[in-house]
């Protein structure tokens, strides 16, 4: 798709600009701030744990490949990495899948469970602290009102979509 125009850019007024590097300078800070703790106290990063996460959530703690990149909105490829160090951990493992000769499950162990489990007390605190703590219920609502927007935005239907977990 070419996206290339000859109108003039609509550049970011002085307001939108400082909205703009403040989102991007937080939203930078939060990343590192989560995966550095997670990194210290259950020695994963924050990705592998919101992979843990999905799991446990999921019946028989187990998902398509295809499925859980959807869910981590990340590529296929970074997908079979993680799950590669999950495995080797012995938090996740794969399984073929029946139906579809190409197709795999990952399915999280009872080690990945209990792992989770202990390293969740201490995620919830630190986001709770670093996110929840400094917003009202009023902000708290809004802030979850425009993600919702901005990801729906940014989460087209159509099928042809250029999304992380088709690549």
């Amino acid at each position: 798709m070419n996206t290339a125009s000859t109108e003039e850019p609509r550049w970011l007024n002085e307001e939108e600009q400082r909205v703009w590097r403040s989102y991007v300078h937080a939203t930078t800070l939060l990343e590192d701030h989560l995966d550095r703790q997670l990194q210290r106290d259950a020695g994963m990063p924050h990705i592998y744990y919101g992979l843990l996460v999905k799991l446990a959530d999921s019946p028989q703690r187990r998902l398509r490949m295809t499925e859980l990149a959807m869910h981590a909105k990340i590529t296929r490829s970074r997908l079979s990495h993680a799950v590669a160090r999950l495995e080797k951990n012995g938090w996740v493992r794969r399984e073929d899948c029946p139906s579809d000769k190409r197709g795999q499950f990952a399915v999280l162990t009872d080690e990945g469970l209990e792992t989770l489990k202990q390293s969740a007390p201490g995620h919830v605190a630190v986001v709770r602290t670093a996110l929840f703590d400094r917003l009202t219920p009023e902000q708290q609502k809004s802030l979850g009102e425009i993600m919702q927007i901005v990801a729906e935005g940014l989460q087209p239907d159509e099928a042809g979509a250029d999304l992380p977990w088709l690549r």
